[in-house]
């Protein structure tokens, strides 16, 4: 009888500590989500960027005189003389009146659909537990204009473009675009804004305005729009959480189309940031865009090695422009540029080429055609990175890289006879454009200098290295 006694003691004992593990588990399971601690960098911060709080209020456009890219100035707030946030209290915060929505509208995002509920309920609970800046100092903003960057080795130049209208070059920078006198002479402007990386330039068609795409590998992407002439920064537009790329400007100058890396063509109202086309048609990322002479079409290369037809109106998918044989195409496309007077199109990319296609497709698609090919030149050693037509169109060039070396070469648009070439062993080259004459033709890439080249005969006329370059120990005092 005892033993029964005690084996049946041992086993409610056994029993209580199991429902109480049970209860323990229940009770933490149900804690409310508001004990969990809201990150500033990784949950609120994203927010800020994503719907473009950061584009409108930054060193650069300081909308209301609020800068949330400081988190001195997120806190103190701008114009309204009420603090922005204020720790701990979600109800005495300025900012929170304007991003919550009343009858469906809110103050802010002033030109975009209000913050989701989940977005505001995020912000709130991070304010309510105290609104702790949790940035790793690795990633607190360095730079604005009046502290621009500074360099300890020449910067990697993805883009390079002339004006269509003045004697300047914007280059692709370090968290900034370089403006220089054509020939090379001297450094006329820096637009230093929020993306470290610089992907590609492209100057309005009356050259008063510049698009440049670009972002922060992993966090966000941006296209910025400066005014060339005041050295300012017209509009910020925030897209996904990776650099953009391939930014073009219609030919009427009313959009601004450019490549993501989730796959997508997208285009936005220079003037006001409004998204007015956006296609998934691609399953890779999208490298470089073009706009058709009418403006009615973009034209977008990508690493699924298709060439595709957007119609603008409709942002309707029209046509695969380049083949759909299984092997036609070695790779993917990374580089358009557009003929200056025909929508004839010219790309480059993995497999060395350059080809030119024309726009509409004035046969029946068939398995194992490639019937918009106009024209094949001979390849590049490498991979073809950027290409570009002569202001007349007579001439194309490309620039490529492989093994460590870049390579530029001319050819005639008409016939594809090659012009001359030039080696460049200092490193690949990823940007190459023609002088608004069509006498010069620059060309950059790995090596960080700008080399222009007389477009006759190849001959060197200058190299320059867009920026100050400081001895390590000077760079690291400052």
């Amino acid at each position: 009888m005892q033993l029964r006694t005690n084996f049946a003691l041992q086993m409610l004992a056994a029993c209580s500590l199991i429902l109480s593990g049970i209860a323990d588990a229940a009770r933490a399971a149900d804690e409310p989500a508001a004990a969990e601690k809201v990150s500033y960098f990784r949950q609120v911060l994203p927010i800020f960027r994503t719907k473009n709080c950061i584009g409108c209020h930054q060193p650069a456009k300081r909308g209301g005189e609020y800068v949330m890219t400081s988190f001195a100035d997120l806190l103190k707030g701008g114009e309204s003389g009420d603090a922005a946030i204020v720790a701990g209290s979600p109800d005495k915060s300025y900012l929170m009146g304007q991003i919550t929505p009343v009858d469906g509208k809110a103050e802010m995002p002033k030109d975009g659909p209000p913050l989701t509920q989940p977005e505001i309920d995020t912000i709130t609970k991070w304010i309510a537990q105290g609104a702790v800046d949790d940035t790793p100092a690795s990633n607190l903003p360095t730079y604005d204009a009046d502290h621009p960057p500074l360099y300890q080795a020449a910067p990697v130049i993805r883009a390079i473009e002339f004006s269509p209208t003045e004697d300047i070059i914007a280059v692709g920078g370090y968290h900034e675009v370089l403006l220089h006198k054509a020939d090379g002479t001297g450094l006329v402007g820096r637009l230093v804004g929020q993306s470290e990386r610089i992907e590609s330039i492209t100057f309005s068609p009356d050259g008063k305005m510049l698009a440049a795409t670009g972002g922060s590998p992993g966090r966000f992407g941006e296209v910025q729009i400066w005014d060339v002439a005041t050295r300012t920064l017209k509009l910020s537009h925030t897209a996904g959480y990776d650099t953009l790329y391939g930014g073009s400007w219609s030919p009427d100058g009313k959009m601004v189309s450019f490549g993501c890396p989730d796959n997508t063509i997208r285009a936005i109202d220079p003037a006001t940031g409004k998204e007015v086309l956006f296609n998934g048609a691609h399953s890779d990322w999208v490298l470089d865009t073009i706009f058709s002479t009418k403006s009615d079409h973009v034209i977008s290369v990508s690493r699924d090695m298709s060439m595709k037809l957007i119609e603008v109106p409709t942002q309707r998918f029209i046509d695969n422009i380049t083949s759909i044989t299984p092997g036609a195409l070695k790779g993917g496309l990374m580089a358009i540029d557009r003929h200056p007077t025909k929508d004839e199109l010219l790309c480059g990319g993995s497999d060395g080429r350059p080809q030119v296609f024309k726009m509409i497709r004035t046969e029946a698609r068939k398995i194992g055609d490639n019937a918009n090919l106009l024209r094949e030149f001979p390849a590049l050693p490498g991979r073809v990175f950027g290409v570009a037509y002569s202001p007349d169109g007579n001439l194309i060039a490309a620039c490529s890289s492989s093994d460590g070396r870049g390579e530029v070469r001319v050819y005639a648009a008409a016939d594809g006879a090659e012009k001359w070439k030039l080696a460049v062993p200092e490193g690949g080259q990823y940007s190459v454009d023609f002088s608004r004459d069509g006498n010069t033709l620059a060309v950059a890439g790995f090596d960080g200098d700008i080399r222009l080249l007389k477009v006759a005969d190849g001959s060197l006329m200058t190299k320059f290295t867009p920026v100050e370059v400081m001895p390590s120990t000077v760079a690291a005092s400052k």
